[in-house]
């Protein structure tokens, strides 16, 4: 069970995330903006004057890079979620690829390497509804040791 403080984050974080995406809320952000810049000649565009924003600015900036992560952590768990659930459904699907997320990123360089490679092989068949999986990828690659070894 999730703290009350993680709760109270989330859902507050998806609610920052989403008012801020909103144009409403760059419109507010420009006219400060113009409302500080027309401020400047009152204030003989003095160092605070400059300090206001400056410190304004870096001070919303950091608290977003938090708020955003959370949104974003818990978006990308979600579509990996659904992505998992995909590859489970389907019978051809390798699920050896359900925890994908997981594999370092040398690892990872190595299967994009091979589906590059299928998509390569895919691109010479006349037939663009054939496919190719992991699976049959290695069914191929063990046909071939066999063949070689005889």
């Amino acid at each position: 069970m999730k703290k009350p403080i993680s709760l109270f984050f989330e859902k507050f974080s998806a609610k920052v995330t989403k008012a801020t995406g909103k144009p409403l809320a760059f419109i507010l952000a420009c006219f400060i903006i113009i409302g500080w810049a027309i401020t400047g000649p009152f204030f003989h565009y003095s160092d605070t004057w400059q300090l206001v924003i400056n410190t304004g600015t870096t001070i919303i900036t950091f608290l977003m890079v938090f708020v955003i992560q959370q949104s974003q952590n818990k978006d990308t768990l979600a579509l990996q979620l659904k992505l998992n659930e995909l590859i489970a459904a389907t019978a051809t699907a390798s699920n050896r690829l359900v925890d994908v997320e997981d594999l370092t990123a040398a690892e990872l360089e190595t299967l994009k390497k091979f589906y590059i490679k299928l998509s390569e092989l895919a691109k010479k068949e006349d037939n663009i509804h054939a496919t190719h999986s992991v699976d049959e990828a290695k069914e191929i690659h063990l046909h071939k040791k066999r063949i070689a070894k005889k």
